[in-house]
Order: structure tokens, then C-alpha cells, then sequence
């Protein structure tokens, strides 16, 4: 499918995370252990938001494979972002081409996803229908997450976001049965507004694609008191992948099955997750 990384807290260099790690996404891109592919090298994308909170969003984008794009390396060592994502993409039938490269951008959102909805050739005419006529246009792209992306903010992402994203994929349910799709949805979400981050891991079937997030950084630092590059992170530093970074022992942990992620100023919170009818 895909393999996605997000990152919250003190500003650091994005090449931290995306290059540098002993798991990076970039490695990912080439060797995912825990992934539905092992290579995921159908493009990928960076976006970051700056530390003044009136700059809009950046993102970089590209087709090629991520480990290959000396490009992504020099911006996301240039970058120095308080909340970033980063998504490498194995494509599953929609074609390659920079408009279906994650992540999504509409305003200060930010989504990327793993995983598929189900029969989309099928569905798709039916779920854009029900993406806001003002939307609509916005969609540039032949992917699944990106009608996902636009059906969620026309279901209320800019004002409750775990609402809307039960909304979301409640629809892709509702209209994927009704097609005949037994399993529409599958998949793990990355969401933000530069200030939160959610995540969501959840499928119809109930055997949804991994996802981890980092034990918190006291705890890290009195299992690791010599690991030096936990300086790096603030306590409230939290990074959400789709697999870990890193073999040592305890430094990343599972996410339950049908759980919603929420990270922000109050810490990070498990819920549980179920779409809205």
C-alpha cells in the first residue's frame, strides 16, 4: 500500500526523521518489513508547517522513488518544522503522476493515508458526488484518499475533525455496500491543522495496516540514558509511522485496532474509532 510518517513537537530538521533515522521513511520507501509492499517507490511527498502560524503550509512532491530524489534530502534537511508529514507511495491502480502523490493540502489540512478504499473504480463516481459543489474542483488528482480528503472536509473536518473523519469513512462504507463491496475501507490516516494531529487506524474487515507511536520522551530517555539523539526531542515530541524507526526495544508502540490518535498541547489520547452512518 504505502508507509507514512508525522512528527510533533519541538521544531527540528525534517531530515531528523525522513533521512536520518535507522528505519527512515526514505529507507522504508525501499525495504517496508511490515508493509503490504516492500518497495513503495510510486512517488512520495514532504509537507511541513512553519513555526509562525501565518505562513501557509509547505509541501514537495515528486514521482520518483524517494530514495532516489536528492531533491527531497536537501528541503528536508533545509526544513525546520514544529509538525511535519511525509508519505512514500505504493500505487495501487490509480496511475503515477504528482497529483496522486500524498499529502492532500486544502488550507492549513494536511491528510495522508495507507491503505485503499475497496472497488474505487467503481464508487468513485458516487463518492465524488458527495464532495461539496465548492470542493469539487479542488479535486486534481484520480485517488481514492484525495476524494476522502475533500469528502471529509465537506462533512465538517475544519470545525471536528474525528467527527468528520467518522462521517468520511462511513460513506465510503455506506455507498461501497451498496455496490456490492463487502470490505470498502482500509487504512491508517495522518490529519492535520499544523496545531493537532490525528490519526486513525481502522478497517471494515477489522485487520487494519500497522501503526506505531513513539513511547513518550521521559520514559525514552530512562530506558536510553545514553542515547544522545533523544536531546533532539522536546518531552512532548511524539512521532506517529506506519512502522518503526528504529529496532530498539520499547521505543515505538502499536496502536490498537479502530483507534483515533489525538496529539496536541494536552499530550496524546487513544479513543476508540467507529465511522458515523
Amino acid at each position: 500500500m504505502c508507509r507514512w510518517m508525522a512528527y510533533r513537537g519541538r521544531p527540528i530538521r525534517a531530515s531528523e526523521l525522513v533521512v536520518e533515522s535507522q528505519h527512515s521513511i526514505v529507507a522504508q520507501s525501499l525495504d517496508s518489513p511490515l508493509g503490504a509492499e516492500t518497495v513503495n517507490g510510486d512517488g512520495f511527498g514532504l509537507g511541513w508547517y512553519s513555526v509562525d502560524a501565518d505562513v501557509p503550509p509547505g509541501r514537495y512532491r515528486s514521482v520518483e522513488p524517494a530514495w532516489n530524489d536528492q531533491n527531497l534530502r536537501e528541503i528536508a534537511a533545509a526544513v525546520t518544522s514544529p509538525l511535519f508529514l511525509c508519505h512514500v507511495r505504493a500505487a495501487a491502480g490509480p496511475p503515477i503522476q504528482q497529483t496522486n502523490c500524498h499529502p492532500f493540502v486544502h488550507d492549513r489540512w494536511m491528510l495522508v493515508h495507507n491503505g485503499a478504499i475497496h472497488g474505487w473504480p467503481g464508487l468513485r463516481r458516487d463518492l465524488l458526488l458527495e464532495v461539496d459543489p465548492g470542493l469539487f474542483p479542488l479535486v486534481q488528482g484520480t485517488t481514492d484518499t484525495e476524494v476522502l480528503f475533500h469528502l471529509a472536509l465537506t462533512l465538517g473536518l475544519r470545525d471536528d475533525p474525528p467527527t468528520a473523519l467518522a462521517r468520511a469513512i462511513g460513506a465510503v462504507e455506506r455507498v461501497g455496500r451498496a455496490h456490492g463491496v463487502a470490505l470498502p475501507w482500509q487504512g491508517t490516516l495522518g490529519v492535520s491543522d499544523g496545531s493537532t494531529l490525528w490519526a486513525v487506524r481502522y478497517s471494515t474487515e477489522g485487520r487494519t495496516r500497522t501503526l506505531f507511536h513513539s513511547q513518550d520522551v521521559p520514559t525514552l530517555r530512562q530506558l536510553y540514558p545514553s542515547a544522545e539523539r533523544l536531546d533532539l526531542f522536546s518531552d512532548d515530541a511524539v512521532v506517529v509511522v506506519s512502522e518503526p524507526l528504529s529496532d530498539l526495544p520499547g521505543v515505538f508502540v502499536e496502536v490498537p485496532e479502530a483507534t483515533l490518535l489525538t496529539v496536541d498541547d494536552d499530550g496524546l489520547r487513544h479513543e476508540p474509532f467507529a465511522p458515523a452512518a
